[in-house]
């Protein structure tokens, strides 16, 4: 086999089998709320009209996931079946590239058990699982830091994974820019003839690259935000309305925002991840590779900081300060947690710190060993959720499959915002035409949608920041139930 291709088939192997493992134990994943409310608006987007945001509690649109479903929209399931396709390669790829990572800048084992770490990391298989962008936007950025490991300063390749990134979450523009400024400047002791110097230290122009080629790469590194600027300009009249909606969106579900959630409630955020054994060994891997690896560990703790810095800011700025946005800097932390278990086998034998970092790891360890149960029950708990739930949206769609809404005689009312996107898009309706009873009122005619137990109303509403509530009984009126099944009942009145 010719080494070009072994170089392509082994990584595609590696993660082929990693994403097949996962379906082999969850087979069960489904997409949620915000991705099959993209698969609409992508459809919407196809017929040539604009996104129907009007539904109640929309969630943020994300232009890359929008054109997905704009792709695939012309062949009926197909939309879900490519969602949940990149649902499990985004967890294999994001596996392989955190594994690539940890051997390029120490070794093997290190890169080995970092992969393992963040495959178990609930957080990961419960998003991951039910198709949030954030994973496929995880992977992209990791692979934009895996071409800069193997390859410093590689330029535009860099960037052209960030555009896509950049049009899934916008913490990739800060990463883009960022890069670009590294790209473009130095930071070197002060000899004279830089662009300007302060304490003993000047900023200069690289010089590696033409002027032409600088400009260009600035153009692509600010593709992401101008991308979606416009294509919020253009579906919505408002280049501002992804920011200022999700801003709405956080204040009417009491999210915690803003400096003063940071700091009180940022930790828990990454601590939902990566559990009290990864944050003490992450910690104290990010402290030892930076006393005794520093040159081996320098592109890992920029990747953490910067990935943290990005979370912060969009939590001053209004976003939500949420455990999912966490992960991208936790994916880099587990090859420090990988580093701080064995990177005392990368010193000399007779290094002084060897003995001390043995011990560390040692504690690390004990702290796993004494949270595997928890974390057992964290990740069987994902496991029993997805079974849960897609059970509930499975039957929703078997109910307009079976044409439980033949004749559509007026609205659809359901009991939350929760069902809307799952109707709208088996329906081929807009989501306004699907009413949220708990928030907008039942209508006097059409249908309605009522859970068939308490275990729907326990299962179904995932948020626990939701103040909407279900309710069992249809309103009056609705007295003739037209089809029901374990999980719903469809009551009409035309």
């Amino acid at each position: 086999m010719p080494p070009a291709a072994r170089r392509w088939l082994t990584p595609a192997a590696w993660v082929a089998a990693v994403s097949a493992a996962l379906l082999l134990i969850f087979p069960l994943g489904f997409p949620n709320y915000d991705t099959i409310y993209a698969l609409v608006w992508g459809r919407e987007l196809a017929h040539g009209e604009s996104p129907d945001y009007g539904a109640a509690l929309p969630p943020t649109p994300h232009p890359l996931t929008d054109l997905i479903g704009l792709v695939t929209s012309p062949f009926g399931e197909a939309p879900i079946t490519v969602t949940m396709v990149i649902a499990y390669l985004s967890l294999g790829l994001i596996a392989f590239f955190v594994y690539r990572l940890g051997e390029i800048w120490f070794d093997r084992p290190i890169g080995a058990v970092a992969a393992l770490f963040v495959l178990t990391r609930a957080p990961f298989l419960s998003n991951g699982l039910r198709a949030y962008i954030d994973l496929p936007y995880i992977a992209l950025c990791l692979g934009a830091l895996l071409i800069e490991a193997k390859r410093p300063r590689a330029s535009w390749p860099v960037l052209a994974l960030l555009v896509p990134a950049g049009l899934l979450r916008p913490e990739a523009w800060g990463f883009a820019i960022v890069y670009w400024l590294y790209l473009a400047f130095e930071v070197r002791r002060e000899r004279g003839g830089g662009l300007f110097a302060t304490g003993g230290w000047e900023v200069d122009w690289r010089r590696e690259r033409s002027s032409r080629e600088v400009l260009w790469l600035a153009v692509l590194a600010l593709l992401g935000p101008v991308l979606w600027i416009l294509f919020d300009a253009i579906t919505t009249g408002d280049p501002m309305y992804s920011l200022t909606g999700t801003q709405a969106t956080v204040e009417t579900l009491e999210r915690k925002t803003g400096p003063l959630d940071l700091v009180l409630w940022g930790p828990r955020a990454l601590g939902e991840v990566m559990q009290w054994p990864g944050m003490v060994g992450g910690l104290g891997g990010i402290v030892l590779g930076f006393a005794f690896l520093r040159r081996r560990s320098a592109l890992g703790i920029a990747a953490v900081i910067l990935s943290l810095l990005a979370f912060a800011l969009l939590a001053c700025a209004g976003l939500a300060i949420i455990a999912r946005y966490t992960m991208l800097a936790s994916a880099v932390l587990a090859i420090f947690v990988a580093l701080a278990l064995l990177g005392w086998r990368l010193l000399e034998p007779a290094h002084p710190w060897r003995r001390r970092w043995q011990l560390f790891a040692g504690l690390v360890l004990l702290m796993f060993v004494i949270w595997l149960p928890n974390q057992w029950n964290l990740d069987s708990k994902v496991d029993t959720d997805l079974t849960n739930q897609a059970k509930i949206e499975g039957d929703l769609t078997d109910l307009v499959d079976a044409g439980a809404f033949e004749p559509l005689c007026g609205p659809i009312a359901v009991p939350n915002h929760r069902a809307v996107p799952r109707l709208a898009f088996g329906l081929d309706v807009k989501p306004t035409e699907i009413v949220s009873a708990s928030e907008e009122g039942a209508p006097k005619r059409g249908y309605f949608v009522a859970p068939a137990s308490p275990f729907v109303i326990h299962n179904f509403i995932l948020d626990p920041n939701d103040k909407t509530r279900f309710s069992v009984k249809p309103p009056p009126g609705f007295d003739e139930e037209v089809a029901h099944n374990d999980s719903w009942r469809v009551y009409r009145h035309c």
